[in-house]
């Protein structure tokens, strides 16, 4: 199997150096989904970009985690829910939460169940959803900006789930201590 390319701030395309150079500054290192996404620098760019607008959403940190660990656990992502896991940690997530995501297990509240049946189903069913599961997404409080939301995150995490299983990119050592395996 052909072995992809972890670049670094030196090896990237220029493209991608200015992006690398932000990640190193903000995080003190070059994360290995950014490494691998180096080479095309439009896919790092678009990865990036998407991830700053999904943070953006009028989702609070627990939901932007169970959107974005709904979907890694359900791709079966080996860099992304040890990565998640970290980043739910430093945005003070409750542990309890993120655990239960990653054994799939039930969420804390009834809202959040809502969002991860919903999120999940749009993952499953590639966005066909049900009238019964929209119902039930808008009964927890959620509205349509809210499903849009739910898509853009799945945006970003097929970009990136996608690349870590083509790319078999390794956990960063700062995430290591999460490693997760379905």
């Amino acid at each position: 199997m052909r072995k992809f390319t972890l670049h670094t701030e030196e090896t990237a395309p220029q493209k991608s150096k200015t992006i690398l150079e932000g990640a190193k500054k903000s995080m003190g290192v070059v994360p290995g989904l950014y490494a691998v996404m180096a080479e095309s620098p439009e896919t790092l760019k678009a990865y990036t970009q998407l991830h700053q607008q999904f943070t953006a959403t009028s989702f609070d940190a627990e939901e932007l985690t169970v959107v974005w660990q709904t979907i890694n656990v359900e791709h079966e992502c080996h860099y992304c829910v040890p990565a998640h896991t970290g980043i739910a940690h430093s945005m003070k997530v409750d542990p309890a939460l993120t655990e239960a995501l990653r054994n799939q297990q039930a969420m804390p509240t009834a809202k959040l169940q809502a969002l991860h049946d919903f999120t999940l189903a749009m993952v499953r069913q590639r966005g066909e959803v049900t009238e019964e599961q929209l119902n039930a997404f808008f009964a927890a409080g959620y509205g349509q900006q809210q499903v849009l939301e739910v898509i853009l995150g799945l945006s970003q995490k097929v970009i990136s789930n996608y690349v870590n299983h083509v790319a078999k990119t390794p956990v960063d050592p700062m995430f290591e201590q999460f490693s997760w395996t379905k």
